[in-house]
This record gives structure tokens, sequence and C-alpha cells, in this order.
């Protein structure tokens, strides 16, 4: 029996049919072939995602990922969130050669039930941080580390450089190159994908966080930077991507450039022979990672997305930037940096994850009470969660509430949704076009998801406009 919010959609959905019984269906027109393809789901609608990393980089053994609770997922759902990208240590995974820890992919799958519950899409990132625990970070296991014997300082107030040690650079050639910690490597992600693949919460597999390589004697970080992603970073996400395919051929793989792409310098990756892929470079500026403000002269965001923009463009991939956000949001020039850089994000990517959601200081997206940072309240905006045909607009005015999605509808394949967070005044959403929704006002201090249905071949206007305060 229908129940009482069923019945208007019911009538609705009546109407339509009714509609495209006698209406002509329209073509959606050609797409911009200058254009990065966006994301998609399994019924052919175009996702933007927005969320957050999740992460537990302090416990391990018995306690790993004790960090990550069900009140993150509650909370950013809560706030219009539907996407994290969730950190696992290889060195966890496989402590030991070839013993995979079955507790620690149980404790991956609560994670990922939670995810379930609120409707948050979930990418399963293989995180690494100075290669791994052998130089005190996380990541690759110590087994799985050769260093030939090079020296390695620790550099505690500038972690990072620690990735220019010798024996960090030559870990990673010893990664990339030798044929037995190759395929210790797509062993362990067919375990992820066989274990995951038909979880309702997976999204896709980050294959490795921020990979980095070693320079050679007169080269220069761009030419290896570009060298690397070229001849070490290509083959290995192409063999890394087979691995998933023999067990799971639905999720989409995520592959990241160098960190050096912050420069606003292009990637040397070639092409990676999957038919689902995203490129997922990192959004992160040298000065600001060091304590420095934003410099809006600078055009740091400028170069960076025209860096970012190019490999996907000539491959016909879409981009989700995994990981973005300064350190410290509170300096001066911050809150004109944020609404420049979603700006900027949301011009060519399919989505981002924020660094990072937890309660407290530094990256955290909130504080202990659960409320945004200086800033940070900025990336909690309307946007068009999935649509069901192609987007011809997608724009939101911060200073007046307002957003706006305009779209060519296809066929009953899906329905539009579009994810709001609270607003003090409350939400009202116009239609313009043969469409329908069950949510013509949404309360204030409510997150919602609107959802609209259109006759296929229709071009369709949502407006979302603020309510009445209360």
């Amino acid at each position: 029996m229908p129940t009482r919010r069923t019945i208007p959609v019911l009538i609705g959905c009546c109407l339509l049919l009714l509609l495209a019984a006698v209406a002509p269906a329209s073509a959606a027109g050609p797409s911009d072939p200058d254009a990065i393809p966006r994301l998609t789901d399994d019924r052919g609608r175009t996702l933007t995602l927005r969320g957050w990393n999740v992460e537990d980089k302090t416990n391990r053994g018995d306690r790993a990922l004790s960090a990550i609770t069900e009140k993150h997922f509650r909370d950013m759902r809560a706030q219009g969130f539907n996407f994290a990208r969730l950190l696992f240590f290889w060195d966890d995974l496989e402590p030991r050669r070839g013993q995979y820890s079955a507790a620690y992919l149980r404790k991956i799958e609560r994670i990922l039930d939670w995810a379930e519950t609120y409707d948050i899409q979930v990418l399963i990132d293989s995180h690494q941080d100075v290669f791994g625990p052998a130089f005190g970070h996380r990541g690759i296991p110590e087994w799985a580390t050769r260093t030939d014997g090079l020296p390695f300082t620790r550099h505690p107030d500038d972690w990072f450089s620690e990735y220019f040690e010798p024996a960090v650079q030559r870990a990673f050639t010893h990664l990339y190159e030798d044929e037995d910690l190759r395929r210790a490597q797509a062993r362990m992600w067919r375990v992820i994908a066989d274990r995951f693949e038909h979880h309702p919460a997976v999204l896709g597999y980050d294959l490795i966080n921020e990979p980095m390589g070693e320079l050679r004697a007169g080269e220069d970080l761009p030419a290896a930077a570009r060298r690397i992603e070229r001849d070490q970073l290509t083959p290995m996400y192409n063999r890394l991507a087979n691995a998933v395919r023999s067990a799971d051929d639905g999720n989409w793989v995520f592959v990241e450039p160098t960190p050096i792409v912050g420069e606003g310098l292009p990637t040397g990756l070639g092409r990676i022979k999957d038919p689902k892929v995203v490129f997922a470079p990192h959004f992160y500026n040298t000065a600001m990672e060091a304590g420095a403000d934003y410099d809006p002269s600078a055009g740091w965001i400028e170069s960076y997305e025209a860096a970012v923009t190019a490999y996907p463009k000539e491959q016909r991939i879409p981009v989700v930037v995994g990981e973005w956000g300064p350190l410290n949001n509170s300096l001066p020039n911050m809150g004109r940096f944020y609404r420049e850089a979603l700006a900027s994000l949301n011009r060519y990517s399919s989505g981002w994850a924020g660094y990072v959601w937890c309660y407290g200081g530094g990256y955290c997206a909130v504080d202990e009470r659960g409320l945004f940072r200086t800033n940070k309240e900025q990336t909690a905006a309307p946007y068009a969660a999935a649509v069901a045909g192609r987007v011809v607009a997608d724009t939101y005015d911060p200073a007046s509430g307002t957003y706006r999605l305009v779209y060519r509808a296809h066929g009953w394949r899906g329905v539009t949704e579009i994810s709001l967070p609270p607003s003090a005044s409350g939400r009202r959403i116009a239609l313009d076009g043969p469409a329908w929704t069950d949510t013509p006002t949404v309360p204030a201090g409510r997150a919602c998801t609107v959802r609209v249905w259109a006759l296929p071949g229709a071009r369709i206007t949502v407006t979302v406009s603020p309510g009445t305060p209360r």
C-alpha cells in the first residue's frame, strides 16, 4: 500500500508517463568535444561527489581504524555530503608477506556498512606517507621495503622532505621495478576488490596515494616527475587495474599523478587501458602547506587548473580531486581562497574530498563540537548529486543562496537528485519544464535530498532559493 508520502510521487509519475506518450522525444544534443567527461553511475546518471577523507593514521593492530566511527558518516550526511575517501594501509592489511588480516578486512567492511546506512559513496584508498613504517610512517609494509642500504634522515618539522631521502626514493624504485613486489601489490588489490566488489557503498579504488620516485643525477624535479609518471606509474596503474578487474569489473579505478602537480605542472601519465578510469590529483599549494596565507595575485589556482585538466581532456576520463584544503584556514585571505577554489573545482571536476573529516584542530573539517571550522562551512553548498540527463548549466551563488540546475532529461532510467545542506532560512524548489518533485520546500535547519522526475527529452530548470527565515 502506498504511504501518504508516495501518493504524490505516483500521481506525478503517472502524469509524466501520459505526457511521454504524446510528446515527441528531443535529442540531447552534441556534447562539448573539449569538455572533460563526467562521472556516471550504472544508470547513466551524471554524478557529483562532495565529501571528505576519513582516516586513522594513529592506531594499528587490534586498534586499527578505531578512530573512524559511525558518527563521521552521520555528521557528514547531516551536512549534505555524499562521498568519503577511506584510507587503508597495506601494512595493516598484510603485516606479513602473504598473510592478510581478516580482522582488518572486517573493520573496513563495518565502515562501509556505516557509509551505506547514510547513503555515502566510498573510494577505498591505498594510502602511503613517505612509503611506510620502515621510515616511521604508514603504507607499504616493511617486508616490501628495499633501500639497498642507502641513508635516511628524519625531518620531523618537514615530513614531506623525507620523500627526497635516498632510502625512500630507492624503495619506490624497487616497488615499481621488482617483479616479486609488483606481484605482491597486485595480489593485495585482488584481495580488496574481491572482498568489496559487491558492497553497495563502494564507488572505486584509489590505487596508491601520492606516489613518488627516485630522481636521477642532474635531473630537476619537474623532469623527474614526468619520467616517473610516464615510465613507472603508467605501467604500475595498468598492472593494478588488471588486478582489480580480475575480481571486480564494475567499480571505478582512480589514478593519481605525483604531488608535483600542485606546482602547476601537467602530468606525464600515459594511457591507462581500462574502461572506468578516474584521474584523481590532489590540490595543495607548497606555500600554504608551510603556513602562508593565500596570495590571489600569484595565479596558483589558475595554473593548477590548467595543469590538471590537460590529461583528462586528452584521455577522455573524469576528474575527482582526492584531497585538498589548507592547514591554516583562518588567515585573512582564506575566505577568498575557499570561494575561488570551490569555483575552480566545480568547473572541471566530478567532485572532491576535502582533507579531513575529524573533530579538532589542524586539518579537521569541524571542531570538537562538530561545528565547521573557519571558512570550511563554504564546502557545504547545494549540488546535483545525480542528474538523469545531460547537464546544461549548474551554478550556485553564495551571496544570494540560490542554486540553479538546467538539464536535458534522458529516459526513465533514474531520478535526478539534488543535495541541500541545512539552511537557517529553509529552501524553496521551483521547476520549469515538464517535471515533478515531492519536495517543494525544505524546512530550516534540515539537510535534504530533493528528487526530480522529468519528461524524457525535455529541458528542465530546477531553482533552489532561500525560504522564509525562522
